[in-house]
C-alpha cells in the first residue's frame, strides 16, 4: 500500500519562503509522475507543479518563477520550494503520485500553507 506524507506547511509573511516535503513509502522511481496540488478555501483542487519520470517539469502559470519542484531519490522524497509567497498561495497543499500502467493514483493527507500580508 503506497503512502505519501507531506510536511513543511505553516504560516509565513508575504515575500517569505517555505519548503514542502512529500515522503513516499516506496521508491520514487516506481512512479510515472509526482506532483503537488493545492486547494484554496472555497475553490477546487488545482495542479501546482509536476515532475515526470524523464525529469521534465511543468508549473501552473501562477507560480512560474517562484516555485520549484525537485526530487531526492535516495530519500524517497519530492520537494516543493516556494519563494516570494503571496496571500493567494494560501491553500492546503497535497502530494500526488501515479503509476499509469496500473491506472493508480495516490494522495497525501495535505499540509496547510497560510500567507499573511
Amino acid at each position: 500500500q503506497v503512502q505519501l506524507v507531506e510536511s513543511g506547511g505553516g504560516l509565513v509573511q508575504a515575500g517569505g519562503s517555505l519548503r514542502l516535503s512529500c515522503v513516499a513509502s516506496e521508491t520514487i522511481l516506481s512512479f510515472n509522475n509526482m506532483g503537488w496540488y493545492r486547494q484554496p478555501p472555497g475553490k477546487q483542487r488545482e495542479l501546482v507543479a509536476r515532475v515526470k519520470g524523464d525529469g521534465s517539469r511543468d508549473y501552473a502559470d501562477s507560480v512560474k518563477g517562484r516555485f520549484t519542484i525537485f526530487r531526492d531519490i535516495a530519500k524517497n522524497t519530492v520537494y516543493l520550494q516556494m519563494n516570494s509567497l503571496i496571500p493567494e498561495d494560501t491553500a492546503v497543499y497535497y502530494c500526488n503520485a501515479n503509476r499509469r500502467f496500473l491506472n493508480s493514483d495516490y494522495w497525501g493527507q495535505g499540509t496547510q500553507v497560510s500567507v499573511s500580508s
